[in-house]
């Protein structure tokens, strides 16, 4: 079986994979630092020749305020190829590497961007690896690599749905959910409301001018009440600010919204509220600007399918591959909403994204390297499905 002989054989190579993990992590790659990023993918790209061998294709597409997108096709057996996404920016500012090291204590290790996401690219490569090593087929693969992840993916998102269209399915290597995958993900929507008003002296003229604050806080109420937990939608109004000073009528007011929906018919009804929005304060005017930063990832036939692939591949790992829903987007939504099913959750086993807690496990990067290795060989064959 594929699982058990790729653990087998990646167990030989543990600290190879840890050495390659950590200098990826001391890559610094902060989504902000356009040199960082640069020079971070300048190593992932010799890397993964040492590693892999030249691709069939590369295609460098350049970003000019993000990081560039890297496209490396690799040959193989069995039709049309699989995609595999992973982003190398992380959130963690240049320098961080200073008070916060990479490091390894007993199965724990530790670091900026070790969970999010820099082990999940090194599992994907060692279980290409792994399937070479033991004379096992892998089917084609191109692999992506974006650097602005982070900030929402908006140089990258249409190169994203454009290779999966091209792909049979995606797997993406963003961490596991407590060790689950991931088979939904909300989509999430980024909304501006500009509320203008007519500025005047409070104190001496209390009913002249027309507060945005005011209206603002009108406003607010009425987005915060589109939130329907049971539907899966939140509405969240994260920053307000508006007004001059204490004794001027405030003239303009903004708030920011982050809205996540579990549904297309969902963010429909977000998007014909916020159109609708009309001021309670006639002398006020009210516009609302943003849109969809991602689409809905939802758990359709296709992809409760390939989940199904990859629970049968877990299982001569010993383990119960578990599935779960997420509020929070990754790449897979753009893939996902381009018609390709998407396996997404299969990078780290660990905890603490975004936190100084952040951190992924041993034994977790070779079970899961051994499991990408089964799913892609899976798709090797005779039999795997062209198209879903």
């Amino acid at each position: 079986m594929t699982a058990p002989a790729a653990h087998a054989w990646l167990s030989q190579h543990r600290d190879e994979m840890i050495a390659d993990l950590a200098e990826y992590v001391n890559h610094e790659s902060s989504s902000d630092d356009l040199s960082a990023l640069d020079e971070c993918l300048r190593w992932v790209c010799d890397w993964l020749d040492s590693r892999l061998g030249p691709p069939s294709g590369h295609e460098r597409l350049t970003r000019a305020d993000a990081g560039d997108v890297v496209i490396r096709r690799y040959p193989g057996s069995g039709g049309d190829p699989v995609l595999l996404l992973a982003h190398y920016d992380t959130v963690w500012s240049t320098g961080t590497l200073a008070d916060w090291p990479f490091r390894v204590d007993g199965d724990r290790i530790s670091g900026p961007g070790v969970f999010d996401m820099k082990a999940g690219l090194v599992q994907a490569v060692w279980a290409m690896r792994a399937l070479d090593a033991l004379g096992l087929p892998r089917p084609p693969v191109t692999l992506l690599l974006n650097g602005d992840e982070e900030t929402g993916s908006l140089a990258s998102s249409d190169v994203i749905a454009e290779e999966a269209r091209k792909s049979r399915a995606t797997l993406v290597f963003e961490a596991s959910a407590d060790g689950a995958v991931k088979t939904a993900r909300k989509g999430v929507g980024l909304f501006t409301v500009t509320v203008t008003g007519e500025e005047a002296h409070a104190g001496l003229d209390p009913t002249a001018g027309a507060s945005a604050v005011v209206e603002v806080a009108h406003q607010v109420l009425r987005c915060r009440a589109l939130t329907d937990l049971d539907a899966g939608t939140s509405v969240n109004v994260g920053v307000v600010r508006g007004g001059t000073r204490a004794n001027v009528t405030a003239g303009s007011a903004v708030a920011d919204l982050d809205v996540r929906v579990a549904s297309a018919a969902e963010a429909e009804r977000i998007d014909a509220a916020l159109a609708s929005l009309e001021p309670v304060d006639p002398k006020t005017r009210v516009t609302v600007t943003g849109g969809w930063n991602r689409p809905v990832f939802e758990r359709t036939p296709e992809v409760v399918a390939l989940y199904e692939v990859g629970r049968d591949c877990a299982r001569p790992l010993g383990l119960d591959l578990r599935e779960t829903a997420v509020g929070g987007a990754s790449d897979g939504n753009f893939a996902q909403a381009a018609g390709i099913p998407v396996l997404d959750g299969l990078g780290a086993v660990g905890a603490g994204a975004h936190a100084r807690s952040e951190h992924a496990t041993v034994t977790g990067m070779l079970q899961r390297s051994a499991l990408t290795a089964a799913v892609l060989e899976r798709f090797s064959r005779s039999g795997a499905p062209a198209r879903w």
